[in-house]
């Protein structure tokens, strides 16, 4: 799924260097031999040892030299959770990576995880929209990086269908069976209003085992911006995955089936900033929630709010919406112009009741008089759905939380819920892009039967990772597969 950067927002405007292992290739710090045992399955375990894996892209980092390029670094989930020192890093300078690191290309813009050959380990999509490709400036690339014993390893390019009819592609990214053959599909979204659905049964040397050309309703002559956005839930119950499609004139829910998704609904008119799918009610049926992080004139918060559509037995139900804020009962804070609320959104169960809860980002939100030091809220789901009751509100200045509040840290401009220690229940992960001058830092927050934990947070920057900072702009914490 993917975030749209908003204007106000710093973009990436520098370089760094990464650690010299980056310049020829792959960085691996990972425990011991790998295990015999057979991989979990997980779609996010890209080392099969049975723990979720968190991969967090830094956009602006420096690949072989060229300036903002890009690296995507995963962190092995563990008994103890995440580390810093467990980890790899990946540019399309490493071992097997198609194509080559050049400047600006920004790697890693979007990311989305699936095991799409049916392995049983998590494989890693990588969106490259602002790659150039042949002459086509901007034209945009998107990579599979597979998973193994021993993490990600190789990859291969998925090669756009359409590359004169629109730019970007790689732009927005989803992985889930809309087609009901049990086979994770892919999809993939550009400045068009095209989505391409490549269907499952994927391969290292052939990729995907065919494709689909979804023509949306997303108008771009007039919104060249195109499909910003895309998230894949189960809305109607029926075992076969849907797909929910964002961009500036609204979001649209296509219905997966056999002959590939159609249209069931629209969600809303505003644009939405972020999608995630749960259920929240735990009715058989997965719930879209929107992050509306700018909204119009008139709109419920001037802050930024999200809606939630319930799911049901004919897919999403616009006319049961629900509108979720700073204003809202429950919800800690003040609705205030240019918070961003709802910039990311991230749908897990916290604290294990089995109904999904919601992260939600803030990164414009200032914490006293420290502007854009940025905020995040998990609010719980239930019998009756999401609702205010019982919010949690987090920054870096809450008890047990690494850091310190800071101006312009952008704290919340990405969110993701993953067990990474396999204690059933979601911890949040939360990347801050802006810390310490856009070197760009993640936070993790163990999930207990209270919520968000106080206690065993950890934290580390780009450069703790090997992403050094060099008074450049990577943006480590940028975007989060599954965020």
């Amino acid at each position: 799924m993917s975030r749209h950067k908003r204007p106000g927002r710093r973009a990436v405007a520098g370089a760094t260097a990464v650690a010299t292992a980056l310049a020829g290739g792959l960085l691996v710090l990972l425990p011991g031999a790998a295990s015999a045992a057979a991989p979990s399955g997980y779609a996010d375990d890209f080392n099969g040892d049975g723990y979720h894996d968190v991969a967090t892209s830094a956009p602006g980092a420096v690949a072989n030299g060229k300036a903002k390029a890009g690296a995507v670094v995963v962190n092995y989930g563990a008994s103890a959770g995440i580390a810093a020192a467990r980890h790899t890093i990946t540019s399309q300078s490493s071992s097997g990576v198609p194509g080559a690191s050049e400047a600006d290309d920004r790697f890693g813009t979007e990311l989305a995880h699936g095991d799409l050959d049916g392995d049983g380990y998590g494989d890693l999509v990588v969106g490259t929209p602002q790659e150039d490709v042949g002459g086509d400036k901007d034209g945009g690339s998107v990579t599979i990086l597979w998973g193994g014993a021993s993490g990600l390893s190789g990859g291969t390019t998925v090669s756009d269908p359409n590359p004169t009819g629109h730019d970007l592609f790689g732009q927005s990214l989803a992985v889930g069976d809309f087609t009901g053959d049990k086979k994770p599909d892919l999809a993939v979204g550009s400045t068009g209003k095209d989505v391409w659905i490549f269907k499952g049964g994927f391969t290292r040397s052939a990729g995907a085992a065919g494709k689909l050309r979804l023509d949306t309703d997303v108008r771009s002559g007039a919104y060249p911006d195109g499909v910003g956005q895309l998230a894949a839930g189960d809305f109607d119950g029926d075992g076969t995955d849907d797909l929910a499609v964002g961009s500036y004139v609204g979001t649209f829910v296509y219905r997966g089936s056999k002959s590939g998704p159609a249209l069931q609904a629209r969600a809303t008119d505003e644009h939405a900033a972020s999608l995630a799918a749960g259920d929240f009610d735990r009715d058989g049926h997965d719930d879209l929630a929107l992050g509306i992080d700018f909204p119009s004139i008139g709109a419920p918060a001037r802050g930024g709010y999200v809606t939630v559509v319930p799911g049901g037995d004919a897919g999403i139900d616009p006319a049961g919406s629900r509108v979720l804020s700073q204003a809202s009962a429950g919800v800690p804070g003040d609705d205030e112009s240019d918070d961003w609320f709802g910039m990311a959104v991230a749908a897990g169960d916290v604290d294990g009741d089995g109904y999904a809860d919601l992260a939600v980002g803030a990164p414009g939100e200032a914490i006293g008089s420290v502007a854009g030091a940025g905020n995040v809220w998990v609010l719980r789901g239930g019998s009756g759905g999401l609702t205010g009751a019982g919010a949690q509100s987090v920054n870096q200045g809450s008890a047990g939380v690494p850091g310190a509040n800071e101006a312009s840290d952008l704290f919340g401009a990405a969110v993701r819920l993953a067990d990474v220690n396999r204690d059933g229940r979601a911890d949040l992960v939360v990347g801050a892009g802006g810390e310490n001058s856009d070197d760009g830092a993640v936070t993790v927050l163990r999930g207990s039967a209270a919520g968000v934990a106080s206690t065993n947070g950890v934290g580390f920057s780009g450069p703790t990772v090997g992403i050094a900072a060099s008074g450049q702009d990577p943006m480590f914490g940028d975007t989060f597969s599954g965020s």
